[in-house]
């Protein structure tokens, strides 16, 4: 399977994917790493892990529009079979989506639908949650409104501060990633009719793993 890792940042869950790839985890090849920034420490990271990479700074486009062009003539260009936004943290418009889906995924710091957008490590302690985690998607126009597929679960200790919680989700960020692109590129899950599959079985509700 042709995987592409669209990223931001620091590229963590990117790694975890092209190791996965590398090891054989994944029956995938990670053929390009996009990243929506110049800057991203992730561009080296990639490049360090033998990941050819690409970044399309955003900034330097107009309009969202004109940059989705872009993304997506590279994206055409590379033709992956499963694009993982991995950190990438640009909304998509719905009719970028709308034509990949089913070939977009996408790993949230929370357990979906509790706490979309930012800063869910943040709003998990101010809202007193017993549990956290973090969630893999398939990507819709809705944002982080996806059909989740797999979640890690743990619980919030009473010491934990954002920058502890932070870690500890990302960590369990980087065993559940790539078994969904694990399952993907063994043809075991799928999107259809909106709803995941995986083995055949409709997935009316996400896998969840407690760590």
């Amino acid at each position: 399977m042709r995987l592409a890792i669209l990223i931001s940042g620091q590229g963590s869950n990117m790694q975890a994917l092209a190791l996965a790839c590398q090891r054989g985890q994944i029956d995938a090849q990670a053929i390009r790493v996009f990243s929506d920034r110049a800057d991203a420490t992730g561009l080296a990271l990639a490049a360090s892990l033998g990941c050819a990479s690409e970044a399309i700074p955003a900034h330097d486009y107009p309009t969202r529009a004109a940059f989705e062009q872009a993304l997506e003539r590279s994206l055409v260009k590379f033709a992956p079979a499963t694009i993982a936004l991995a950190g990438f943290m640009r909304v998509l418009s719905g009719e970028f989506v709308a034509r990949r889906l089913g070939q977009m995924v996408n790993i949230h710091p929370s357990l979906l639908p509790r706490h979309k957008g930012l800063h869910t490590h943040r709003k998990v302690l101010q809202a007193g949650d017993s549990q956290h985690g973090a969630t893999v998607h398939f990507v819709t126009p809705e944002l982080d409104g996806g059909p989740a597929i797999l979640q890690a679960r743990l619980a919030v200790a009473p010491q934990d501060d954002e920058a502890q919680l932070s870690a500890r989700v990302q960590a369990c960020e980087h065993i559940i990633y790539p078994r969904v692109v694990g399952w993907l590129s063994r043809d075991q899950l799928c999107l259809r009719d909106g709803m995941p599959e995986l083995n055949g079985e409709r997935m009316h509700q996400p896998l969840v793993e407690d760590f």
